[in-house]
């Protein structure tokens, strides 16, 4: 099943993040990776200090990611020049600021990044978290994917908002 539920009250969000791990997880069996980053460990990385690492932390003791069985490993960044090999970076709206910079500096990098912040998928960002109509979402730029060397799956994109941008 692609998701239980693709849509989280509000309330959730304001207790953790367990909605942006259900959904990250699920994003590494629905997003291919070129051929280089499906073997090895499966890295998603946070930008700065967020709540988010501690629920990640708890998925990545019990799952994979992707078809291909990969062990996931979370890592901190605490600067933009640590970030390096990672499949997934969540950057937290503390940190929206560097979306501009993150893209400049990894142009073609196949790395999902994923945002939480208005605007943001507009921006660049290939995910963006969105609360709509009191429920939590996620917005989805393809241009920003598809230029990272990402394939998004056609049940991915049914679920998604679709956003045009950078």
């Amino acid at each position: 099943m692609l998701f239980s539920s693709f849509a989280f009250n509000a309330s959730a969000q304001v207790r953790d993040y367990r909605f942006h791990t259900v959904f990250i997880y699920n994003f590494t069996k629905y997003i291919k990776w070129p051929k280089t980053y499906q073997s090895g460990d499966f890295v998603i990385g946070v930008l700065g200090n967020s709540p988010i690492i501690r629920e990640l932390q708890k998925m990545a003791a019990r799952k994979t990611a992707g078809m291909k069985r990969q062990r996931i490993i979370i890592k901190r960044f605490n600067n933009l020049t640590q970030i390096n090999n990672c499949h997934i970076l969540f950057i937290p709206s503390s940190k929206s600021s560097y979306l501009s910079t993150i893209n400049q500096s990894y142009p073609r990098s196949p790395m999902l990044v994923i945002t939480e912040k208005r605007g943001m998928a507009q921006l660049g960002s290939g995910i963006n978290f969105v609360l709509r109509n009191g429920r939590w979402r996620f917005e989805l730029n393809q241009n920003a994917t598809t230029n990272r060397g990402l394939v998004v799956s056609r049940n991915l994109k049914r679920f998604a908002i679709p956003v045009m941008g950078r």
